[in-house]
């Protein structure tokens, strides 16, 4: 049974139904799924699986970055059931947003580099799970946009620069094949959220994620078709690391008996 469209999903229609022209996004003429967007043969939706964690993301997405079928927030909603979704603004914040920020439920951090940490600002590179109040849980408020888009909402949101700022530094450069930053450290939003899982202690959930981003990456540069045939793997070595990564990651749930 089909998982029901989830925050990333209804945003995009959203952004949709107010665009006063189409979007025109690489290899607009490949006909895409409308949910993954990702070309119709390479469609993923039907692997789509919810895990089991504590974690909850909050994904705050600069205007265009939620239309574009490259970008990577969109699969942490495919596999956290609790992620959250908005378009930034500098004026006029969604009061629904700052009520999750608020909210007695969660303990956000901003995941962030801590380079650009405000004066005062806590900086974290694993998260205290273990000394949190057992009514809230981790809310990872990730900035998704280009590099220069995320530096903006940061600067100009006061309401971030009050918030703890979870940091990484990570020994591998970025594998994230369609959009590099302009850095080889910066990474696509999904592998920091794979970054945030691991940081939380959910191994098993990050592997998982880690491998739907893979999968992702694939299907994407298979729809553009771009490479040399001698260079093109099946599709299946993909779809079967995802499936094994997500069997390992409720086994240690049921493992674990949380």
């Amino acid at each position: 049974m089909a998982l029901a469209p989830h925050a990333v999903h209804r945003l995009y229609q959203y952004r949709k139904s107010i665009s006063t022209k189409p979007f025109g996004a690489r290899g607009k003429k490949l006909v895409r799924c409308h949910l993954c967007l990702l070309g119709e043969q390479f469609c993923t939706c039907a692997l789509r699986r919810q895990l089991t964690t504590q974690a909850s993301f909050l994904l705050i997405m600069y205007n265009d970055e939620v239309l574009k079928p490259t970008n990577s927030g969109r699969l942490i909603a495919d596999l956290i059931p609790d992620t959250h979704a908005y378009i930034w603004s500098r004026t006029e914040p969604d009061a629904q947003l700052l009520d999750l920020l608020h909210s007695p439920l969660y303990q956000p951090f901003l995941v962030f580099p801590a380079q650009y940490a405000e004066q005062g600002q806590t900086v974290l590179n694993q998260v205290p799970v273990a000394t949190l109040p057992q009514s809230k849980r981790p809310l990872f408020v990730m900035l998704d946009g280009s590099w220069r888009e995320a530096i903006k909402m940061f600067r100009k949101s006061p309401y971030l620069q009050a918030l703890p700022m979870l940091s990484f530094d990570p020994d591998t450069l970025a594998t994230y094949a369609l959009r590099k930053g302009s850095h080889d450290f910066q990474l696509g939003t999904a592998e920091v959220a794979v970054l945030a899982l691991g940081a939380m202690g959910e191994a098993a959930n990050a592997n998982a994620l880690s491998a739907w981003f893979d999968l992702f990456v694939e299907s994407s540069l298979l729809g553009r078709n771009r490479r040399c045939r001698e260079e093109l793997l099946p599709i299946s070595q993909f779809t079967d690391a995802f499936t094994q990564a997500f069997a390992e990651a409720e086994e240690f749930v049921q493992t674990e008996g949380r």
